[in-house]
């Protein structure tokens, strides 16, 4: 992690103003901050801007790079969410997650019997790529919100694919964690591995497939990638190799632009994604529940208790509700109501947890653990908060060896057979039932944070875990603590299903957790550090910015 930095910044965005109040053109400033889940796509964003690009175009170099050197996080065969904040305050989310294709159906991985298919097919393979939607909204953004020719802003990428990048350790820990699904595929196998196996550290990894594809999608753009003969390659490759994808679906498909979710907590503005992704809603619930308690004086097991006992209903509000709201009705102005959330409230002990299995039973869907996020603040005051995925590290591990793309696996994060147990053992619900052009509920969460006196942009990757890990960002950023203490806090979870409090090694100690038994909650450690938040906090009234990388990853956060 590059150490979060303070630098002056002249006559900061006084009066940066949120999508609820009056509009103003913020004064031109010297200083802008980048900070992703990689140095080199840190650096291509920056040269977007110093080439006279705005934060929308540094945000496509940055999120474009990081297709090619984290092919185990995103790409152009994933999706995502983009939360973007023009210098006037105005916000959107442009959502891009991925579509089931139109031959998808309920019962597609489950046989005759009702039981789950072997071989895992919505996990590994191409019936597990829902229809992509990175390269519609690289063009998007581009078109819309950019400053520079979408081939410039993929630029960088081209370079990076064609001359190759060096395996590094957590290369390498992704691919032996998918090294057998990566072998199945005669494409992959070449492109990703060595010899077969994981590479060697510093093995330079070239994709002049996918260089091709990004050449194209900057000549072309939307049209480069989802009509004509790349398409019909794209589609040949899948189908061959047993997927079911038509040219339909990539003709047809599009990002949505979506207002965006703002609610207030403690005299700040929270601006956050919809539906489908979840986590604008469960962080709504979460902190406005907090919010009703007293948390002055309390110690840390009390709070550690309180915060997952808010985690626990807001997850099982999440898996009971939440879906593609195209598909679905999902009542999100009872589930954020003041007499909902005083119920919710109500009904947390704080002396001892609540059992989930005496909440109202719910379903739940599991996700994949491996995304990607940047933050990204230019000299006129335009942000963005992205959180891009292709599902599980190296999505279905099936790459199309015309193209070069790599492929999702987000078919998994359906509910694939509602109130069964999925291949990780959890449960889904029908809102999030697989759907012909439904697109799967999500965890993604970024955000964007406004209040008189400063600014902040967060997220992070890391699958069910994203929200929570958001929601303790957010209490941070509201205790005053600093940027890098943000992506340092050490992180605990809760999602309802399984009842238990996951969290990292040494968040507790022996006595904390001794505490945390004694009121009725199960504790399991995860055996290793998770998450890779990406951060930018803007202090209006010193004209300060801090930009941090997360310490647990190897991005970048550079200030200038």
């Amino acid at each position: 992690m590059m150490k979060a930095r303070l630098l002056p910044l002249t006559t900061l965005l006084l009066a940066l103003f949120l999508v609820t109040g009056c509009a103003s053109t913020p004064p031109i400033t010297s200083t802008a901050a980048i900070a992703t889940a990689h140095p080199l796509a840190t650096q291509a964003g920056f040269r977007a801007l110093d080439q006279g690009g705005n934060a929308f175009d540094a945000a496509v170099a940055a999120a474009s790079v990081l297709s090619v050197v984290e092919p185990y996080s995103a790409g152009l065969g994933g999706g995502g969410f983009w939360l973007l904040q023009d210098k006037n305050g105005k916000s959107v989310v442009i959502d891009a997650r991925e579509k089931a294709p139109e031959h998808a159906h309920r019962n597609m991985y489950i046989n005759k019997s009702g039981e789950l298919l072997p071989d895992h097919p919505s996990i590994n393979g191409p019936m597990a790529a829902a229809i992509p939607g990175q390269a519609a909204a690289f063009a998007h953004i581009s078109k819309h919100y950019g400053i520079r020719p979408l081939a410039a802003n993929l630029s960088d990428a081209v370079r990076f694919a064609n001359e190759g990048f060096r395996v590094d350790k957590k290369y390498q820990i992704q691919a032996g964690y998918r090294l057998e699904a990566l072998k199945q595929h005669p494409y992959s196998k070449k492109i990703f591995l060595e010899n077969g196996e994981v590479p060697s550290k510093n093995f330079i990894v070239k994709q002049p497939k996918l260089a091709g594809t990004l050449r194209l999608l900057g000549r072309k753009g939307h049209e480069g990638f989802y009509t004509g003969l790349f398409a019909e390659n794209l589609v040949a490759d899948i189908n061959a190799s047993g997927g079911l994808w038509t040219l339909e679906d990539l003709n047809e498909y599009q990002v949505i632009e979506r207002p965006p979710i703002v609610f207030k907590y403690k005299g700040s503005t929270i601006i956050s994604p919809p539906p489908p992704s979840s986590g604008g809603v469960a962080l709504q619930q979460m902190l406005n529940i907090f919010e009703r308690f007293d948390t002055s004086e309390i110690s840390k097991v009390k709070r550690t208790h309180l915060i997952t006992e808010i985690m626990r209903r807001a997850y099982r509000d999440r898996a009971e509700w939440l879906g593609d709201t195209d598909f679905v009705e999902v009542p999100f102005k009872q589930l954020t109501s003041n007499p909902y959330l005083n119920y919710l409230a109500s009904t947390i002990d704080l002396t001892k947890a609540t059992p989930s299995n005496q909440l109202s039973p719910a379903g739940y869907g599991d996700e994949g653990t491996h995304t990607t996020h940047l933050s990204i603040v230019d000299k006129w005051g335009n942000k963005v908060s992205a959180t891009l995925s292709i599902n599980l590290p190296f999505g279905s591990a099936f790459t199309s060896s015309s193209t070069g793309v790599l492929l999702n696996n987000e078919m998994d994060d359906f509910s694939i057979k509602p109130g069964t147990p999925n291949a990780y053992g959890l449960v889904g619900n029908d809102q999030n039932a697989i759907a012909p052009k439904k697109r799967p509920l999500s965890s993604m969460t970024p955000i964007i944070i406004e209040s008189p006196e400063s600014s902040a942009i967060i997220g992070t990757p890391g699958g069910s875990r994203i929200i929570t890990m958001v929601l303790l960002g957010v209490l941070d950023y509201m205790d005053q603590k600093t940027a890098d203490e943000w992506v340092n806090t050490p992180r605990f979870h809760h999602q309802y299903l399984p009842d238990v409090i996951q969290h990292e090694p040494d968040t507790f100690t022996k006595n904390e957790v001794r505490s945390l038994k004694g009121m009725g909650h199960t504790l399991k450690e995860v055996m290793h550090e998770y998450g890779n938040m990406q951060v930018i906090h803007i202090n209006k009234l010193t004209g300060a910015i801090e930009a941090a990388s997360d310490p647990r990853g190897k991005g970048q956060a550079i200030v200038r």
